[in-house]
């Protein structure tokens, strides 16, 4: 049927992936348009290179032999960590080729290299104990709930002890900020953003301590820096 138009994406992706997001992530027209710099600051409202400034200097302060990032990312995350003195080997996944063809080309234009890989977070074909730093960029909002938690166990699965993990993302919805309150924008969003909602009232350093748990896994919470008001946050830990 006409309505059913995404299911042309459908080859090796998630379904929730391609009927929700086949717009902003798996056309080429929505890779193109999204992948600018002004777009990007305006969907986070100005604040995308404070984010991107909290994570890289957090990342600096530690040596990572390898690193992953875990699913491509619109902007400069990729090339950034890529051009960064702590990066000795950069691992970048993602379950959309088109999304890991932009990465390359971010990377080339910049003389850089990656080992990009196509898997799904949910279940990465990395041994256990890989990476010495693992980085989730405004990926796990975008998840079903049971998507995100075998997502955040991979990710715990796969940093070896001592590992850091670094997570950039939306604060959780306490009805304080003015955004939280505005109604019609808010039920934009969550309408564009069918996950949203549940992300924004779960506790995620709750689900990240017991993967971590549950794995056997010491985690210490290092730091929980907001922006924006609390509007986001990045999350850094140590397994």
């Amino acid at each position: 049927m006409a309505f059913d138009f995404w299911r042309r994406y459908l080859d090796g992706i998630p379904e929730y992936l391609a009927r929700h997001y086949w717009w902003a992530y798996l056309s080429p027209r929505g890779v193109w348009f999204f992948d600018h710099a002004p777009i990007i600051n305006l969907i986070l409202f100005g604040q995308y290179r404070a984010i991107l400034n909290e994570v890289m200097h957090r990342y600096a302060t530690r040596e990572s032999p390898r690193t992953l990032q875990l699913t491509c990312a619109y902007g400069a995350l990729t090339p950034t960590l890529a051009l960064s003195a702590n990066t000795r080997e950069l691992h970048v996944t993602d379950v959309a080729g088109i999304q890991l063809s932009s990465a390359e080309s971010k990377l080339q234009a910049i003389s850089r290299s990656a080992k990009l890989a196509r898997m799904n977070a949910e279940s990465l074909a990395y041994a256990s104990d890989s990476f010495d730093s693992v980085i989730i960029f405004f990926l796990l909002h975008e998840l079903p709930g049971a998507a995100r938690e075998r997502t955040l166990n991979e990710a715990i699965r796969v940093l070896k002890p001592g590992g850091h993990l670094l997570i950039a993302e939306y604060g959780e919805n306490r009805g304080i900020h003015w955004l939280h309150r505005c109604t019609p924008w808010r039920g934009f969003q969550e309408k564009i953003e069918p996950f949203l909602r549940d992300f924004w009232h779960s506790n995620l350093a709750e689900q990240i301590a017991g993967h971590a748990i549950r794995q056997g896994k010491p985690l210490q919470a290092m730091a929980e820096v907001s922006l924006f008001d609390g509007f986001y946050r990045v999350l850094e830990y140590r397994v």
